[in-house]
């Protein structure tokens, strides 16, 4: 946004623990990572350092879509509204980024030696399909 309006790292509760651990749900719109007697598949364990930076990327493209909502109830001029939304969806294209590349040498590595690659390669082209246009 403008110099005046500039965004500021939010501070984040972060657990003590030195890894996370996830699982996906289908009713939360992600593919369940489960077998078929509903058992995971392969932990989701991502380092504290890593949930943390993108859940800071994530807080701030949330305060700037604020700040765009704010533009826009202030009747700001369409093209610096689409300037803005456009700087929000490189912000999110980057956060993509990252989870993908962690999902890549983290979630996908690991299946790789646990000898559940295949699945893994399956649930990954599902969510891509998903993602991209």
């Amino acid at each position: 946004m403008n110099g005046s309006n500039r965004l500021t790292k939010e501070s984040l509760p972060v657990s003590q623990s030195t890894e996370h651990i996830h699982s996906h749900d289908v009713e939360d719109g992600h593919i369940a990572h489960t077998d078929a007697q509903g058992e995971s598949v392969h932990p989701h364990v991502h380092s504290e350092e890593s949930l943390r930076r993108i859940v800071n990327r994530l807080s701030r493209i949330e305060g700037h879509i604020r700040g765009i909502k704010t533009m826009v109830q202030q009747n700001t001029p369409c093209p610096d509204v689409l300037l803005q939304i456009a700087a929000v969806r490189g912000a999110l294209d980057k956060v993509a980024r990252i989870v993908l590349d962690e999902h890549l040498t983290e979630c996908i590595a690991r299946a790789a030696k646990e000898g559940d690659i295949d699945l893994e390669i399956k649930q990954l082209k599902a969510a891509l399909d998903r993602f991209l246009p």
